[in-house]
């Protein structure tokens, strides 16, 4: 959706009286004419980044501690999906890099469902991997995206394209439950 609704109604979940969600304002980064400096398909995954940062801050920001680590009716918890997307993220763009995982990415990768996260520990977590993930994707090359590359233990195969577009997709991904959770959430204060 190249636009998004920013009517102050639009931001509030019927039948609850908490704090609107602010509104969007201006045009999705893919929009705005940004790293034009960078090739098409590198800047199409930096503006899914951007995005994902803008839509957590936007339906995530407001959210106390105990409603980040909620499991309404069973779904995983906020934070599971916020530290999921940086550290997932991290984890695919060393295999584009030619390397293999080291002990504490797998380390991380264990404690990604731990209970007990701060909503401002996991938004600067989650702000932080992406930021980074976003240098590390404009640091590759254009003609190297058909590289061949390998993932995990089975060495299955892949390209330097195919991590990279992963990690836009795969982000946009937990983005969505993230807000999908975070709806929920705000509905059951009322």
């Amino acid at each position: 959706m190249a636009e998004k609704m920013s009517d102050e109604k639009s931001t509030q979940l019927k039948g609850t009286e908490a704090a609107p969600v602010p509104p969007t304002t201006g045009p999705e980064p893919w929009l705005r004419g940004t790293h034009t400096e960078t090739p098409a398909v590198l800047r199409a995954v930096v503006h899914a980044l951007e995005l994902a940062q803008e839509d957590l801050r936007r339906w995530c920001g407001n959210l106390s501690d105990d409603e980040v680590n909620a499991r309404p009716h069973g779904l995983p918890p906020i934070a599971f999906h916020l530290r999921h997307m940086g550290r997932s993220a991290d984890r695919l763009l060393t295999y584009a890099e030619g390397r293999e995982l080291n002990a504490n990415q797998l380390l991380a990768l264990k404690a990604e469902m731990d209970p007990g996260a701060t909503r401002d520990g996991l938004l600067e977590e989650v702000t932080q991997a992406l930021e980074n993930a976003m240098h590390r994707v404009q640091a590759i090359r254009g003609g190297g995206l058909e590289a061949p590359r390998t993932v995990g233990r089975k060495q299955l195969p892949t390209t330097v394209a195919g991590l990279v577009v992963h990690v836009a997709d795969h982000t946009q991904r937990h983005v969505g439950q993230a807000v999908t959770t975070a709806k929920i959430l705000l509905a059951q204060r009322g």
